[in-house]
C-alpha cells in the first residue's frame, strides 16, 4: 500500500484535523506490519463505516405494497388521490384536537361537498355514478387519516342515502338525494336501539301504527351517528299491524323527535352519536319509503354499506402500519433508528401481510358489487376478516411505538381505540361470522 500516495490525496485540512485525533505516524507503522488478510478487512471495516457515514435514502412510506391503487381508471385515480390531499391538508391537521374535545369540525363540510364524492356509486340525482372500487378506495382513504370522518361521510352516502336511494320512491329520490348528494341536507340512520343490536332482524321495540295519512312512531334508536345535526333520519320501526319493518324520512323539527348527544365515548369520539326518543312522532305517509316493506330490504342497504365498513377497517389498519413505519425511521435507540432492528423489521413485515390480505379481499369484493355478484355473505366475510386483522395492525403498531403510543399526538392512540368501534359496529364478529356460516353450511345457527 503507497501510504504516501494515499495522504497526498487527502485533502490537507482533513489531514490536520485527523492528526490532532490519532498519531498518523504510529498508524501508518501499525498498517504496515498487517498481512494481507488483516488489511482486507480493515479496508472493509472501514468502507461500511463510511457508507454508515452517509444518509441512506428510506423508502418512501406506503401501505399500498401490491399497487392495488393502479388498478382503477386514470380518471378515478385522480379521484382517489383528491380525496387524499384533503384528508392530509384539511383533516390531519385538525383530526386529534377535534377527536379529543368530542366535536365534529361543521365547518369541512362545505369543503367535502366541492369533492362532488356524495352518494358516488348511485345513478342519476346529481351522484357521480362511479365504481364501488372507487368508492371503497375513498372509504379507505378517509379513515387512513380519521375514521370519524370516514364514518361521517359512510352514514350520509351509504346509509341514509342508500336508504332513499333503494327504498325511496321516485319523488322522494327527486327531494331528497340531490341536496344530500351536495351534503346540503345531512342524514343520520336508525337502526339500532338501546336493547336491540345484533337482534334487529327479529323484531324491532320502536313502533309505527297508521293513522289516516300518518305514521304514528314511538320507540327510542341508540348509536346513531350525525343524528345530532342532522336535517333528516331513517328512521326503521316495527307496523303495529303487519309486524313487518318499514322505513321513515323523519325531518330533524318533527315533532315529537328528540335527540340527545352520547357521552364519554372511547372511539369515533368526532362524530355526534345520539339517542334518539320518539314520542307520538307523527311522520306523513309522504315521507314512509315506499319500497320498503320488510327487513329485507333493510338489509339491502346494509348488505352494501357492510362491504364499505371493511374498506373503513383497511383504511384505519394502513393509517396506523403507515404511522408506525415512519416512526421506527425516526425513532433512534442504542444509536441507530429501530427500524433497523430484527424485531422490528418482523412486526412491519407482519402487519404489512395482514394489511395487503385485507387490501385484497375488499378489492375482489367491490368487483363483486360492480358485477352485481355481492351477498351477505360476501360482505359478512370480509367485515369478519378485516376488522380481525385491522385489530391485530394497530396492536402492534401500538408495541412499535412504546410508551409514546398512548400519546395523542403521535395519531397511534386514536387509531387503536376507533379500530374498536369499527370491530364492532354493521354487525359484531359472532353475528357476521353466523352469516358465513349459514352460508358455506346450509344451516342456520340463528337464535
Amino acid at each position: 500500500m503507497d501510504f504516501q500516495k494515499l495522504l497526498g490525496a487527502l485533502d490537507v485540512k482533513k489531514i490536520a484535523a485527523l492528526s490532532e485525533k490519532v498519531d498518523l505516524g504510529k498508524l501508518v507503522e501499525t498498517v504496515s506490519r498487517m498481512d494481507e488478510a488483516s488489511l482486507a478487512k480493515m479496508m472493509k471495516m472501514l468502507e461500511r463505516a463510511g457508507q454508515n457515514g452517509q444518509e441512506k435514502k428510506i423508502p418512501e412510506v406506503n401501505g399500498d405494497f401490491y399497487g392495488l391503487g393502479k388498478t382503477l381508471s386514470a380518471e378515478d385515480r385522480e379521484i382517489q388521490l383528491k380525496v387524499r390531499a384533503f384528508m392530509e391538508e384539511e383533516i390531519r391537521p385538525i383530526a386529534n384536537d377535534y377527536w379529543n374535545r368530542a366535536e365534529f369540525p361543521m365547518h369541512i363540510i362545505p369543503k367535502m361537498a366541492e369533492l362532488n364524492i356524495g352518494g358516488l356509486i348511485y345513478k342519476g340525482y346529481g351522484c357521480p355514478g362511479k365504481s364501488a372500487l372507487l368508492e371503497g378506495f375513498i372509504a379507505m382513504e378517509m379513515a387512513r387519516v380519521d375514521t370519524s370522518i370516514s364514518t361521517f361521510f359512510g352514514v350520509q352516502s351509504g346509509l341514509a342515502m342508500g336508504s332513499i336511494y333503494l327504498c325511496g320512491s321516485e319523488e322522494q329520490k327527486q327531494e331528497f338525494l340531490p341536496p344530500m348528494q351536495r351534503l346540503e341536507k345531512i342524514g343520520a340512520f336508525g337502526l339500532t336501539e338501546p336493547e336491540v343490536g345484533s337482534a334487529v332482524a327479529g323484531g324491532l321495540t320502536t313502533t309505527c301504527k297508521r293513522e289516516g295519512d300518518e305514521w304514528i312512531l314511538n320507540g327510542q334508536k341508540k348509536w346513531i351517528g350525525n343524528a345530532t345535526f342532522s336535517d333528516i333520519t331513517i328512521i326503521w320501526a316495527r307496523d303495529l299491524d303487519s309486524q313487518q319493518v318499514k322505513g321513515f324520512i323523519v325531518p330533524k323539527d318533527t315533532p315529537g323527535f328528540q335527540a340527545e348527544k352520547m357521552e364519554n365515548k372511547m372511539a369515533l369520539r368526532t362524530v355526534q352519536n345520539a339517542l334518539i326518543t320518539l314520542k307520538d312522532c307523527r311522520v306523513p305517509e309522504s315521507l314512509r319509503l315506499q319500497k320498503a316493506e320488510s327487513f329485507k330490504d333493510t338489509a339491502a342497504v346494509l348488505r352494501m354499506t357492510r362491504a364499505g365498513v371493511a374498506w373503513q377497517a383497511v383504511g384505519c389498519a394502513r393509517g396506523a402500519y403507515e404511522a408506525a413505519l415512519a416512526y421506527t425511521n425516526k425513532r433512534a435507540q442504542f444509536g441507530k433508528p429501530i427500524a433497523s432492528y430484527q424485531l422490528v423489521q418482523d412486526l412491519l413485515v407482519t402487519m404489512l401481510g395482514d394489511l395487503t390480505a385485507m387490501q385484497t379481499m375488499v378489492h375482489r369484493l367491490s368487483v363483486m358489487q360492480d358485477e352485481e355478484a355481492l351477498l351477505d355473505e360476501h360482505a359478512s366475510l370480509a367485515k369478519v376478516f378485516c376488522t380481525l386483522r385491522m385489530r391485530s395492525i394497530v396492536d402492534h403498531a401500538r408495541e412499535l411505538f412504546g410508551g409514546n403510543g398512548i400519546l395523542l399526538e403521535h395519531d397511534i392512540a386514536r387509531f387503536v381505540a376507533d379500530a374498536e368501534a369499527i370491530y364492532s359496529y354493521e354487525g359484531t364478529k359472532e353475528i357476521n361470522s353466523l352469516i358465513v356460516g349459514r352460508a358455506i353450511t346450509g344451516h342456520s345457527a340463528f337464535v
